[in-house]
């Protein structure tokens, strides 16, 4: 069985000409000369490396379609009809699901409380990142949940500031980004600011900390949808230029009179900004965060890792451990924004599920020898509350929350659209008017979002204010919280750090196999017998 066919994706808008394809290659297998397209190969013969990466390039998010062979579907949530965990008695009158509470915290000794177990994915220096921020950070803020400014935000800006010593002193785009989101900010919730290698050498972890008052800093070793650094796509010459004098990246070589020649003459179109590679060591990665903490003043530092090893996660939990980091955010293969190379996306590192499963298993390891566990979060193609609820009982006890990159974007998008066609000041839209998928429930913000009574209620005349971009967000939100405590309250805990592992069965032997978690026929098989023979 083939898991996944390559060779023609939309992704990619491409697509092959035959009905039938050679499952392996992609190819379709009566492969004629006189073709007009339009597989990947074909487009390709002509585009080159542009056909690399999903597009439009920055006008959309991508994530992989390769079934892998388990995941979370493969896992289904128990229900129980006794008992309740967390509330003062088992009184239907007072064990609803209104009243569970979805409220999570994580971090050591300065702990971030948020109203739901979610944060956003890292959204960094990607164009579609930054048109739309303005609904991803209020949203994320009046959400109640945590949001992650990605890499090489400051290191791109067109307005950037450096110092005699090429580092930075201030980045306009870093402070509109920081001041969005903490004008909407209440008690929950937090600005996470990621570092890669050229954030660190540009000075960023000062720049945001001490001017910026930024709490918390992800040091970042890797992602789930790729296995190396941060790209964006560049249409102009003199600013590809730019940014390989501040020491990027930048392919084909943007110096090169042969390249230069082929974008003047229309033939090379784009070019490519990439990251560096970045390189672990247990001494200097424990040594760093103690520096982040004495020397720069955060409070909090986290670490976003990828879909590596075994051997690199064992790695990043364990020096975590050691560092106490204050949280530590695992992302699974098929995850990704858009940005990645798209063959990467499909075929790289170890999925979601399979990660996951590993991670429990290193942080049991290090609990069974007394060992601290830093707080755990996943990421890599969540979508749904009953995602949400499988990954928190699978990682039970360590597990505090889910990052969610696209789920939490498309919300945005949708309102962002709907303020253009409406003609709110700053917002575009690429639809030309309202479909009939929004028409139906109205034509104003009050008839089309089913939260904005809520929002109107909370903030009173500042709710205009609101992007309604935020305010899809925020009502995407809503339906999470509210799926999610349905699903806590059949399970009978109406508090987040009651789920437990015995409250998710796996559906196969080889989904038990490999999580660990007790396989449908057999889970609470003892209690049963005991029952049934007494």
């Amino acid at each position: 069985m083939n898991l996944q066919r390559p060779n023609g994706n939309d992704a990619t808008l491409t697509r092959n000409r035959s009905r039938d394809i050679v499952p392996f290659s992609g190819i379709c297998t009566r492969c004629t000369e006189d073709c007009t397209g339009n597989c990947e190969i074909f487009k390709a013969s002509m585009r080159g490396r542009e056909l690399i990466y999903p597009e439009p390039f920055g006008d959309m998010t991508a994530g992989a379609d390769k079934e892998y062979p388990i995941d979370y579907s493969h896992l289904n949530i128990l229900g129980y009809a006794l008992g309740a965990e967390a509330i003062d008695e088992a009184n239907p009158d007072k064990a609803i699901f209104p009243g569970v509470d979805t409220s999570t915290v994580y971090g050591h000794t300065h702990p971030v409380r948020m109203r739901m177990p979610i944060f956003t994915g890292a959204l960094g220096s990607t164009d579609i990142a930054r048109k739309h921020w303005r609904s991803f950070a209020v949203g994320a803020a009046i959400s109640g949940i945590s949001l992650v400014v990605g890499e090489n935000v400051c290191g791109i800006d067109p307005e950037l500031e450096l110092d005699n010593t090429g580092k930075v002193v201030r980045s306009p785009e870093m402070e509109r980004r920081v001041k969005l989101y903490k004008d909407w900010q209440d008690e929950y919730g937090d600005i996470i600011i990621q570092l890669n290698v050229e954030d660190s050498n540009l000075g960023v972890a000062d720049y945001v900390v001490n001017e910026l008052g930024i709490e918390t800093l992800e040091l970042k070793w890797g992602q789930g949808a790729k296995s190396i650094g941060g790209e964006i796509k560049i249409f102009d010459l003199d600013r590809a230029l730019e940014l390989q004098r501040r020491g990027y990246i930048v392919t084909p070589d943007p110096s090169d009179p042969a390249v230069q020649a082929g974008m003047k003459s229309g033939a090379i179109r784009e070019l490519e900004r990439h990251s560096r590679l970045g390189f672990i060591d247990e001494e200097e990665f424990v040594r760093n965060v103690e520096r982040l903490r004495r020397s720069v003043g955060v409070k909090r530092v986290t670490l976003k890792t990828g879909a590596y090893s075994f051997r690199e996660l064992a790695m990043a939990i364990k020096w975590a451990s050691k560092a106490r980091v204050d949280l530590v955010t695992i992302d699974g293969a098929g995850g990704g924004t858009g940005m990645s190379p798209w063959r990467m996306m499909e075929e790289w590192g170890v999925p979601t599920f399979y990660l996951q499963a590993m991670a429990v298993e290193c942080a049991m390891r290090l609990a069974r020898r007394g060992e601290w566990v830093p707080d755990l979060a996943m990421a890599g193609g969540f979508s749904t509350e009953d995602h949400l609820f499988k990954v928190l009982a699978m990682g039970s006890p360590f597990f505090k929350a889910v990052c969610m990159g696209r789920a939490l974007m498309i919300p945005g998008f949708v309102g962002d659209n709907i303020a253009g066609v409406l003609g709110h000041e700053g917002a575009q839209s690429r639809w030309e008017s309202l479909p009939s998928t929004v028409s139906r429930y109205g034509e104003t913000p009050e008839q089309i979002f089913v939260s904005y009574s809520t929002l109107q209620d909370r903030y009173g005349d500042a709710a205009k204010d609101i992007p309604l971009g935020a305010v899809g967000i925020f009502t995407y939100v809503d339906k999470l919280r509210t799926g999610l405590t349905q699903f806590m309250a059949g399970a009978r805990s109406f508090r987040l750090d009651t789920l437990k592992r015995r409250d998710l069965v796996a559906l196969t032997e080889e989904a038990a196999k490999v999580s660990g978690l007790n396989y449908v026929m057999d889970a609470y098989r003892d209690e049963a017998e005991r029952i049934l023979d007494a």
